[in-house]
């Protein structure tokens, strides 16, 4: 299984690997912010909800409120995902594309692309990228290790494939 390929954004898997260890962010709340997503890319995330697994790394889907078919949730703390949010800056910022920028990572997963981010609290967010929708994944800090931020992104790789097709995301933001 190639678990982390390289692209064009990215790092080799082994800077991806070490980096993913300081991975968090998600709070235990079950509140998440529901994204807008325009007229494109909504069905496209009501379909991601129909074909998301009910385990993600073992946990049970457990969804934030307010309900809303572009969130969902697993376990506690939460594994939060966010479907139809707006294209974060530096999935364009020339220093990640050439592998420059210490706070973002491009790397794939079972076919699926995803930028990594270091936020200010020092925790990691995975974004898709060469999707016709941005899929966005928080992990807990429990799940901060490199074998579970893996299996997280490899449990929810098929539905991304699924539902999300290749291709560039809506650019209304």
């Amino acid at each position: 299984m190639n678990i982390f390929r390289h692209r064009p954004l990215g790092l080799p898997a082994v800077a991806l690997l070490l980096a993913v260890a300081g991975c968090s962010a998600a709070d235990d709340s079950h509140t998440v912010a529901v994204p807008t997503p325009d007229a494109r890319t909504a069905p496209l995330c009501r379909d991601l909800d129909k074909a998301l697994p009910r385990k993600v790394d073992g946990q049970a889907r457990r969804d934030p409120e307010p309900r809303s078919a572009y969130t969902a949730a697993w376990g506690s703390p939460a594994i939060i995902l966010r479907c139809g949010i707006p294209r974060p800056p530096k999935m364009v910022d020339p220093k990640v594309a050439l592998g420059q920028d210490p706070d973002a990572i491009g790397g794939g997963v079972d076919g699926v692309d995803w930028l990594m981010e270091k936020q200010d609290d020092g925790t990691w967010r995975f974004t898709t990228s060469e999707r016709r929708a941005y899929v966005q994944v928080t992990l807990p800090e429990e799940l901060s290790g490199p074998d579970d931020s893996a299996q997280v992104l490899t449990d929810l790789a098929p539905a991304v494939k699924k539902a999300i097709p290749e291709g560039i995301a809506s650019m209304r933001h």
